[in-house]
């Protein structure tokens, strides 16, 4: 918003002058701190300082311990209510770790026990009715997935995004996927065949469905928050390190078994065009072994010591990209026509 648009809102009686000279001091600092950020920086945060560290292996032991005694006191038959009570636990902690101190660790591992209470909970909970499996699976990840939704609009925490999304996930696997397939590939060791569209197309849609899902939603958080300032980046973030794997390993182990390294390397160069453009490093990570498998090819049979040549060109890929990921990034936008949401992209006006 530019000065007028704020002096307009006083005079039509919208805000008043005092809460104009707030906003105008939010957005002053807004962009001062998008102005110190480094060029290249992805802002993330998993903890601030080793306070963060610690309170957390105290807060782990602290909640293994409640667990513990609430198992002892209630026995047996409340036994299926102890996971409840742990996220109930969580919770309540939450408000003051999370809502009061903005700890960042604290509040994940808080946010990964209410989700591993509430997951137990309801499938114990579940597993004692005489419902199909696959209705207690479809149900199970699902009210969890609800649970961790509920988490995230109370406390706002970007990281129990990464967890409602591996619920959703779990759904998704439940309503498409069959266990004992998948039970079959894992004991014969066909672990290529699980994104495999051709020998297993179940799995492989609900991951490529689940992950275009996963990267839409993200980019509707990356959209709000361009300068990557606040929760609604840091929520994408999560959100596309769900969809990354999903759809690479969907897409490249499909081109993969079907047609060879030549499509693959298609693929890839798609892919880290996708990486370049909405700036984000996690798709391109996802597919580092398969940016191994196309060097592999293409070199040919080098003898017992080829792995050695692979390490050295992989290594010098990734660190050229990551070192030039900016002018790269401008070079590719600045040629590409514009398209609904380019002005929104993180900025990308030099490639000095």
């Amino acid at each position: 918003m530019t000065p007028e648009d704020l002096r307009a809102g006083v005079a039509a009686g919208i805000i008043d002058e005092a809460q104009a000279a707030r906003l105008k001091a939010l957005a002053d600092d807004r962009q001062g701190k998008r102005n110190a950020l480094p060029a290249e920086d992805e802002p993330f945060e998993f903890f601030r300082g080793f306070s963060e560290i610690f309170i957390s292996i105290g807060l782990v032991i602290l909640l293994s311990g409640a667990t513990a005694l609430l198992t002892v006191i209630g026995g047996f038959f409340v036994l299926t209510l102890v996971p409840l009570a742990t996220a109930a636990i969580a919770w309540w902690w939450a408000t003051y770790f999370t809502l009061k101190r903005r700890m960042t660790l604290p509040s994940m591992v808080l946010a990964a026990a209410y989700g591993t209470g509430i997951v137990v909970f309801v499938f114990t909970s579940l597993a004692q009715t005489q419902i199909d499996d696959r209705l207690i699976a479809i149900a199970g990840f699902g009210l969890s997935a609800l649970a961790m939704i509920l988490w995230y609009r109370r406390f706002r925490l970007p990281f129990s995004a990464f967890l409602a999304g591996a619920a959703i996930l779990g759904v998704v696997y439940s309503l498409t996927a069959s266990a004992s397939n998948l039970m079959g590939l894992v004991a014969t060791g066909s672990y290529n065949a699980l994104f495999d569209f051709n020998q297993n197309p179940a799995f492989a849609a609900a991951t490529l469905v689940f992950g275009v899902g996963a990267f839409l939603v993200g980019m509707w958080f990356d959209i709000r928050d361009p300068h990557r300032l606040g929760r609604h980046s840091a929520t994408a973030f999560w959100c596309h390190l769900l969809a990354a794997p999903s759809l690479v390993n969907t897409v490249a182990v499909t081109l993969l078994n079907g047609g060879g390294t030549g499509f693959l390397a298609v693929a890839l160069v798609l892919i880290t065009l996708l990486a370049l453009v909405i700036d984000r490093r996690s798709f391109l990570t996802a597919a580092i072994a398969y940016i191994a498998i196309v060097i592999a090819s293409v070199m040919g049979d080098g003898g017992g010591t080829q792995w050695v040549f692979v390490l050295l060109l992989l290594g010098a890929f990734i660190t050229a990209i990551g070192t030039w990921w900016v002018q790269l990034r401008a070079w590719v936008l600045q040629r590409m026509p514009d398209f609904p949401g380019k002005s929104r992209l993180p900025p990308y006006a030099s490639t000095e």
